[in-house]
């Protein structure tokens, strides 16, 4: 028996369960697409933006990271440090001491990185239900199938092979359409989570290096400042 001729064995329950699994099929491979083209994008700009965060965190300007923030709103990287340079900005230009703003910067940042990573996982939610539910789709088809078999013997008294034909042909397909769309669905899922858990990462690192050098790196150039002013002095007393 040849495919169509088993296509044209499944009852209209079959047909109605093969045609949930086509749309789930559809959907799960666009959500696929949509999430592989944005963190293409994200991936792209964040390698971009972190030779503009280096330079900043070896003595750069606040206001040309903020530029490169302005010009990289895709990257990940730059949305969670663009929500720190901007509130330590803000308090800057209110007249505020901006040393003194540690723990908003870091509220901020840290508020940033989670509104970034709950952007990140849309999405993948559908997934996984996809993926866990598809195989009991399949399987629910798979037993009408089975249920449509022993109702054609129970009608016609006999088990030859055209009496059941139709309902194993519904279950069998069922079972097959079920497990292909389950499949895909599932690798997706665990490739995009191992590249949120990558950009989760960088984002920690980036939050890291923005907090290290507003606050810790000026706080060591006033102490050496400090310190070399005292050796002149005690230089000059002698």
């Amino acid at each position: 028996m040849t495919f169509t001729e088993l296509l044209k064995n499944v009852g209209l329950f079959g047909a109605g369960v093969m045609c949930c699994l086509a749309l789930l099929s559809i959907f799960s491979v666009a959500v696929m697409v949509d999430k592989y083209r944005r963190f293409r994008a994200a991936a792209s700009e964040t390698q971009a933006f972190k030779p503009l965060l280096s330079k900043f965190t070896h003595g750069g300007e606040v206001q040309e990271l903020i530029e490169a923030v302005q010009q990289h709103q895709k990257s990940h990287v730059a949305q969670v440090v663009a929500a720190g340079i901007l509130e330590y900005d803000g308090v800057r230009e209110a007249g505020g001491d901006p040393s003194a703003s540690l723990d908003q910067v870091t509220n901020v940042v840290r508020d940033s990185m989670s509104e970034t990573l709950v952007e990140l996982k849309k999405g993948l939610g559908f997934l996984a239900t996809i993926g866990s539910t598809a195989p009991f789709v399949g399987l629910f088809g798979t037993v009408a199938g089975i249920i449509n078999a022993f109702r054609n013997i129970a009608a016609t008294g006999s088990g030859g092979m055209s009496v059941v034909s139709g309902g194993i042909a519904e279950a069998l397909v069922t079972t097959a359409l079920g497990i292909f769309v389950a499949i895909p669905a599932v690798a997706a899922f665990n490739y995009f989570t191992g590249r949120i858990e990558n950009f989760h990462i960088e984002m920690n690192r980036a939050s890291t290096q923005l907090v290290n050098r507003l606050f810790k790196a000026p706080q060591i150039d006033r102490v050496a400042k400090a310190s070399a002013d005292s050796k002149e002095n005690a230089y000059a007393a002698r």
